[in-house]
């Protein structure tokens, strides 16, 4: 189980860095294997925040984030970071920066091999490398012993994936994994990244597209401004938003019968209607805490005020 328990990201800013940025606070929930969990928010939000300290590009500045029982932010040495991305690796938005130009691009697949599996023949490792391919369903003749630019970022994508299988790995961080892919290319990457999540993989899907959310994940984590304000099954969290800032944020996807203040004022409505008093209604004053209520089986939200929600 990759676990962030009351993880803190602070960032030293201004001149000589006297100042200081909180991009993510206190941000609790859980990747189990074989579980897609969708990080869904606006720019900003801490989402890629949390990715990169899972995968050590970041620190921890308070909490702590462990794989398998094991606090990440211990790990020295060169022995057991190599162990630690042999189960936790990371695909990122942009295919093309992972790759050198001046190489091939199959020049990541012999890193893993010289890192990995420096015993391996060359013909049980061409083997290797043309069952994950064919896993990521890329044909071996059309992407080996190409350079980068010859290669589409569908492709470039696809082969990180398959570098990731050559590893056996344990839990990915997809971070925006089919932003920069075209429509008929998306699809074919997320249907992948679930015959992944069939294999046991466990899955951390960094986006800000809803739908893409919606579509793939088994839990769902609503970041505002670098906290959770609401985290749950995904079908539950989609079909009965509780915070005001999850319901603006699903109301903001366009909808071609509507104007958007037609939407705003039916948002406006509901939440004006919305008088009973709920355990995540806070009086006047009452400060906000870190800690989200249950409000359904599986689904939790952030106590807030609701008069000044509205």
């Amino acid at each position: 189980m990759l676990k962030f328990d009351r993880v803190t990201k602070v960032y030293k800013v201004g001149a000589f860095g006297g100042g200081s940025f909180t991009a993510v606070r206190e941000a609790s929930f859980e990747v189990r294997p074989g579980e897609v969990v969708s990080l869904i928010g606006e720019s900003g939000s801490g989402k890629s925040t949390l990715g990169k300290m899972a995968l050590r590009i970041a620190s921890v500045s308070s909490g702590t984030i462990t794989c398998d029982g094991t606090d990440v932010s211990t790990l020295r040495g060169h022995r057991r970071l190599k162990e630690y991305y042999r189960k936790v690796q990371g695909v990122f938005q942009d295919p093309f920066s992972s790759y050198n130009p001046v190489f091939k691009a199959d020049r990541v697949f012999a890193m893993i091999r010289s890192e990995y599996h420096p015993g391996v023949s060359d013909a049980e490792w061409r083997d290797k490398v043309a069952d994950a391919l064919k896993v990521v369903r890329l044909d071996p003749d059309q992407v080996l012993g190409k350079y980068p630019h010859q290669l589409s970022g569908g492709q470039l994508q696809r082969m990180l994936l398959a570098r990731a299988l050559l590893l056996d790995i344990d839990y990915l961080v997809a971070d925006e994994v089919i932003s920069m892919l075209d429509a008929s290319t998306r699809i074919d990457v997320l249907n992948l990244l679930a015959d992944l999540k069939a294999r046991g993989m466990g899955i951390l899907f960094v986006t800000h597209d809803l739908a893409l959310g919606n579509y793939i994940s088994d839990q769902t984590v609503i970041l505002h401004r670098g906290e959770i304000v609401e985290r749950g099954v995904t079908s539950k969290v989609f079909a009965d938003p509780r915070h005001p800032y999850t319901k603006k944020l699903f109301a903001s996807v366009p909808q071609f019968h509507k104007k958007w203040d037609e939407v705003e004022a039916e948002l406006r409505a509901r939440e004006a209607a919305d008088t009973s008093s709920q355990p995540y209604h806070l009086a006047e004053g009452q400060a906000v805490p870190s800690e989200l209520v249950e409000v359904t089986e599986g689904h939790y939200v952030q106590p807030f005020h609701p008069r000044a929600a509205v």
